[in-house]
């Protein structure tokens, strides 16, 4: 598949210069070629006409790359730089939500022991983003708001229930850097590479479950398979 292909080669240059060079020339311009890939993935791999899934999907990929890429258009650290890259990504996680929402019964909203860990986990998203000195309501707008994506994204598939927690977990490395001031070794790194896995996860899942959902309605006119009896 040659938009996975993509992907993998822009997400393993830009991982490197992570490490070797945060926020040289090679990093900015490997970022903002990440979604579009993905997006190539998700438009390649799905059936015509795009279900509702995949559309919403599509748009989360579009925010998600204005949210890559309005930053970089403002200097270094500025708050407006900061918001030009919240705002697309809540509103990401919005249609995220959407696209998932008609999923919800298989997912885990109603096995109360594994929610009652991601309640623990929005708690923890909350306290990183609050403490250090985020707006209480801009922080239980979007701390709940990739949670809930989080939870709803594992009635897709396990993939993609993956895929929502390595978003929370890279949207945390993301607020402890801003918020706290605190950043792992090569924070940057980590926090692109739960990025770039989260995004990539959601996109498979998401091109599989809409695939299965094509085939299922082909398959109950198909007389091979209902045979008389």
């Amino acid at each position: 598949m040659p938009g996975l292909i993509a992907f993998v080669v822009v997400t393993v240059v830009h991982l490197f210069g992570q490490a070797s060079a945060p926020g040289g020339a090679l990093t900015d311009i490997t970022q903002v070629l990440i979604v579009p890939a993905l997006a190539w993935v998700l438009l390649a791999g799905t059936p015509t006409p795009k279900s509702r899934l995949v559309r919403l999907v599509l748009a989360a990929l579009v925010l998600s790359w204005l949210g890559d890429s309005l930053p970089r258009l403002t200097p270094d650290g500025s708050e407006i730089g900061f918001y030009l890259m919240v705002v697309p990504f809540l509103l990401a996680q919005f249609a995220y939500i959407a696209a998932f929402l008609p999923f919800a019964s298989r997912s885990v909203v109603r096995d109360i022991p594994i929610l009652t860990v991601y309640v623990l986990i929005w708690l923890v998203v909350l306290a990183i983003f609050t403490i250090g000195g985020g707006g209480i309501v801009a922080s239980v707008v979007y701390g709940s708001a990739v949670v809930a994506m989080a939870v709803l994204a594992t009635g897709i598939d396990l993939v993609a229930g993956i895929g929502g927690a390595l978003f929370v977990v890279s949207d945390a490395l993301v607020g402890m850097h801003a918020f706290l001031q605190v950043d792992l070794p090569l924070h940057g790194l980590w926090v692109m590479l739960t990025y770039a896995l989260a995004q990539v996860f959601i996109v498979l899942a998401v091109a599989r479950r809409d695939r299965l959902d094509a085939d299922e309605p082909a398959a109950e006119h198909r007389p091979d398979l209902h045979p008389q009896v």
